[in-house]
């Protein structure tokens, strides 16, 4: 059976995105409800610095009160060495970095040029290596982006070569808007396969600002992509690209793939309710289709049985 895997990235990008602070006991339970749907792989924090993401600011506290499930990989964002070295006295061994294929958009998110950006990561996949730690590395506004538009292919294909140099494992393209189609998407994985790039070490992470991420999912898996990034729910964006709403929804990725008979290994209607109760956490609605869809036919089926 053809099978794909599920990123969880909601504890991570889709909280640092609220305006308000989640308890460290409701993150905790959200992730723990996560992992009993059946995802292995989740970014539950990221180790920066507390007054550039208050909301994310008790990373050594959550990842103490996770719960310890043999197959389920905890991931953290770390922006530098110290961040991967505060994650590693944490019990994390799973990080990503991150950078942009645009120079505006880095500048905003990490006020670095590109350039400082990837010596800054290949610095921290260096210690990493010696420390046997799994790194992803993600690649925002491949696609696009809000303040150049259009991204020369040529931008990324540079960051591709030198973060593989280093010795990333996964390399994790971002639609940071959700500015790509799905012509667009086939095409980048196609050339960067063509180039170099092997397919299992691709990832994707889609936001679907303009309704086209599962599209964009279904051109990347019909190109060979696997691994597929999403939050529960659709909650998420990013706080330095305009107009940057939620990230593909979990739900909707699973519902789609399985529909097609591509095994997630996932529990659809426990990831569900773990959408519900990452709704209640925020306090507003989030966007998902299947989330409200499933959802509401719960509340229909709650007030005929009241």
């Amino acid at each position: 059976m053809s099978s794909i895997s599920l990123y969880e990235v909601s504890p991570r990008d889709g909280l640092q995105n609220e305006a308000g602070v989640v308890s460290t006991e409701g993150k905790a339970e959200m992730i723990a409800r996560l992992v009993a749907s059946g995802v292995q792989d989740i970014e539950v924090t990221s180790f920066v610095r507390a007054r550039w993401i208050p909301q994310l600011a008790d990373a050594a506290e959550l990842v103490r009160m996770l719960p310890r499930v043999e197959g389920v990989r905890y991931w953290a964002l770390v922006p530098n060495r110290v961040g991967l070295e505060r994650a590693l006295d944490s019990g994390i061994h799973h990080v990503a970095t991150f950078l942009s294929a645009s120079e505006t958009h880095n500048k905003k998110n990490l006020n670095r040029t590109v350039r400082e950006s990837l010596a800054n990561v290949e610095e921290v996949l260096g210690v990493a290596r010696d420390e046997g730690v799994v790194v992803r590395g993600y690649i925002s506004t491949v696609f696009g982006c809000p303040y150049e538009g259009n991204v020369p292919f040529e931008n990324t294909q540079r960051i591709v070569e030198r973060l593989l140099e280093a010795g990333v494992d996964t390399v994790a393209l971002g639609d940071t808007t959700g500015m790509g189609n799905p012509r667009q998407v086939a095409e980048l994985v196609t050339r960067l396969v063509a180039e170099g790039l092997p397919v299992e070490r691709i990832a994707l992470h889609l936001h679907d600002t303009r309704g086209t991420a599962l599209a964009n999912a279904l051109a990347a898996y019909d190109r060979g992509v696997r691994h597929f990034d999403g939050s529960v729910a659709g909650m998420g964006g990013c706080p330095y690209a305009p107009g940057a709403s939620g990230n593909a929804a979990s739900e909707d990725l699973v519902y789609t793939f399985e529909a097609m008979g591509i095994h997630t290994g996932i529990d659809l209607d426990a990831l569900s309710a773990a959408g519900v109760f990452a709704e209640g956490l925020v306090g507003r609605e989030l966007p998902g289709r299947f989330h409200l869809s499933w959802k509401g036919a719960r509340e229909r089926a709650a007030s005929r049985t009241a």
